[in-house]
């Protein structure tokens, strides 16, 4: 049975920590902390965080990425935007245990809003690790795995289908970045579909296909196919076809009917 992420009270646990990233990787999150330092006083800077792979302790060297969250005194303008990109660029160049490094920038106000206390501000409290600064978590509540977070996290999947269905249809579209945009989108809100009725939460993306197939066998085969996806070295046209075309499309609209729309965004 896959590990449902809760912890004792039944409430999603945080699921990374700066003791489970991997020995190779250290040397890159101290260099990520010292250059973010350097990069943003503090003034802008109001806390910084690691998510993914390498503070769950799954990451690969040399496949993995390095995924970052500023979050701000104010709201991101161009020059912070630009700072970012040349923290990202430093990063990647200067290790190669990650590939890519990326930076998600965000406002206090915006990450604690009552908008995105169940997105954003889910995102932060359960899958982000802190870095550096004080932690904004601690003003947010705490998390099951109910129909509003499942609402407000993927409740929005039918927006990007056209965005996916154009830059498919484009000769020289990155199909290695469209792939990884769709693959993992799909699987995620797959698993959040189902996450009310199983009662947790997973990262791991080939269990999330897993549980979600328990619940719909019917479509399990796509959502195995998005899974091995996510995992693809060279991206299938055909798959990805499927992916948008009959996947998207049927899980867009499962969704609405079970856990209703995502609250517009400005």
């Amino acid at each position: 049975m896959t590990d449902r992420g809760l912890d004792a009270e039944g409430f999603i646990a945080r699921e990374g920590s700066l003791s489970r990233v991997p020995a190779e990787f250290g040397p890159v999150v101290e260099a990520a902390r010292e250059r973010i330092a350097a990069s943003f006083d503090g003034a802008r800077l109001h806390s910084a965080y690691l998510y993914g792979s390498i503070p769950r302790g799954t990451a690969t060297p040399g496949v993995s990425d390095l995924d970052l969250l500023l979050a701000l005194h104010h709201e991101p303008t161009p020059a912070d935007r630009e700072a970012a990109d040349a923290l990202e660029a430093a990063l990647d160049a200067g290790f190669g245990q990650v590939n890519g490094v990326g930076a998600l920038l965000f406002g206090t106000g915006t990450l604690l809003s009552e908008l995105e206390r169940h997105d954003l501000g889910w995102f932060l409290a359960c899958l982000c690790t802190p870095l550096l600064g004080p932690d904004l978590a601690a003003g947010l509540p705490r998390y099951r795995p109910t129909s509003l977070l499942a609402r407000e996290t993927n409740g929005d999947l039918a927006l990007a289908l056209p965005d996916w269905r154009a830059r498919l249809a484009e000769p020289g579209t990155d199909l290695h970045t469209l792939n990884r945009a769709v693959s993992r989108r799909l699987v995620r809100t797959a698993l959040t579909l189902v996450m009310p009725r199983w009662g947790g939460w997973t990262s791991d993306l080939a269990a999330s296909a897993e549980v979600f197939a328990s619940y719909y066998p019917d479509r399990a085969d796509q959502a195995r196919l998005a899974a091995a996806a996510t995992r693809a070295a060279d991206p299938d046209r055909a798959v990805l076809t499927v992916l948008v075309e009959d996947f998207g499309p049927w899980l867009a609209s499962e969704y609405l009917a079970v856990h209703g729309e995502k609250a517009p965004r400005p």
